[in-house]
């Protein structure tokens, strides 16, 4: 018996001195901290229990995958809100409880960004959901998803900002250089308005662009030289598919600066062109109706736009342009080379002399053609003056007595 009693006095005489080191206040203050957080537990679970019920009750689809996203961090919020209600009935240091408290405004002020930002991705992605972009008139879809994806980045950003500068003002330090920055609003304020520039201009830029629309997702577009479409469109940059699988990365704010092309701002429909070179010969009526022809039977046309012209006369050649129309730029492309291919091929089978060609003219002289200046040369005079040639007169003796003068008197 004496052996079990010591036990106990010794347990009774830790929990004394641990109670006179605490407290009594602070021992019923824990306990109401923790019954508090268990109070905000028991609140949350009512809270989405209700919840749950209104949205399967009224069948939004929205509502409820919000509803589940949001659970976690309104249950981890009401948590530490009951924390920050309930804990000036703990006596700690002053520093401690600075210190406590502090972090636990920290986390609310986080958590709420959080559940603002989870609010924001949610609902915008429900909305880009509903409008499909797969089908042929996709105009109008793709008008709201764009305005949909620009809004969402510019209001994440918008969010960040604020939870983050809301975070900041928390300290005294960074709350006093806010002050004196408004205070001076001088050179510090120019200094600063230069280092955001990107950041705010991109900012507004992706606002004006969700208005008005410049630019949408999946428009085709011509972009520094370089054709493809719209793939992406963030907060600072728009990703631009090149037709080659390539990607351009564009900052935001270079739609609304400089020009560029968008092949599909008022509709996706596009006309098409292909260019013949051919020879004068070349039957342009039989040509028109081999065009009509061909477009008939083509998938690819939408039967709007059909046209052969003659768009200009060289040296020696023309230049035939026929138009034709399809739904879209890529479809027009499929369409213009096939067409070409066609018409080519008929051209070599049925009249292969319309194929551009040179012509060079040669003209024949009929006129008597003109005796030659130098007289002809006899054959036996020829050869009497070759035979002189080949063996000279030899020279007179040496002792040969001259030729006597007839006048001479003398014998």
């Amino acid at each position: 018996m004496p052996d079990s009693v010591a036990p106990t006095a010794e347990s009774s005489r830790v929990v004394d001195q641990l109670t006179a080191q605490v407290g009594i206040e602070n021992i019923i203050g824990i306990a109401l901290v923790i019954a508090a957080v268990f109070l905000a537990l028991l609140a949350h679970w009512l809270l989405f229990k209700l919840l749950r019920r209104i949205v399967a009750r009224h069948n939004h689809v929205p509502w409820s995958y919000l509803v589940e996203r949001v659970r976690g961090p309104v249950r981890l919020w009401m948590m530490i809100l009951a924390v920050e209600l309930t804990l000036p009935l703990v006596q700690m240091p002053p520093r401690a409880e600075a210190a406590v408290s502090h972090v636990t405004t920290l986390c609310i002020v986080g958590l709420v960004g959080w559940v603002a930002f989870l609010a924001v991705t949610v609902l915008t992605d429900f909305s880009i959901s509903r409008h499909r972009i797969d089908v042929e008139n996709n105009l109008q879809a793709r008008k709201m998803r764009t305005r949909l994806r620009v809004l969402r980045q510019a209001l994440v950003m918008i969010i960040f900002l604020v939870t983050v500068a809301a975070m900041l003002m928390t300290f005294p330090g960074a709350r006093s250089i806010g002050v004196s920055l408004f205070a001076s609003a001088g050179v510090a304020g120019i200094v600063v308005g230069f280092a955001a520039r990107p950041v705010l201009s991109n900012l507004l830029a992706g606002i004006q662009i969700a208005l008005t629309q410049p630019i949408r997702i999946q428009d085709a577009v011509v972009v520094e030289g370089e054709w493809g479409w719209i793939e992406e469109i963030t907060s600072t940059y728009v990703v631009v598919k090149i037709w080659d699988w390539r990607r351009l990365i564009v900052p935001l704010s270079y739609f609304i600066e400089k020009p560029f092309q968008n092949w599909t701002r008022e509709s996706a429909s596009i006309i098409g062109s292909v260019i013949w070179h051919t020879d004068y010969t070349v039957p342009i009526m039989q040509m028109r109706e081999k065009l009509k022809e061909f477009l008939s039977q083509s998938k690819l046309w939408d039967g709007n736009v059909q046209v052969l012209q003659i768009i200009e006369s060289r040296q020696d050649t023309m230049e035939l342009r026929a138009l034709m129309s399809a739904k879209n730029s890529p479809t027009a492309w499929d369409l213009r080379c096939e067409i070409r291919e066609k018409m080519i091929m008929w051209l070599q089978k049925e009249h292969p002399g319309a194929l551009p060609r040179n012509r060079v003219q040669v003209q024949m002289d009929e006129r008597t053609p003109v005796e030659p200046y130098a007289p002809e040369v006899r054959d036996s005079e020829a050869g009497a003056m070759a035979q002189q040639i080949d063996t000279p007169e030899e020279p007179p003796e040496a002792d040969a007595q001259p030729a006597r003068d007839p006048l001479d008197g003398s014998r």
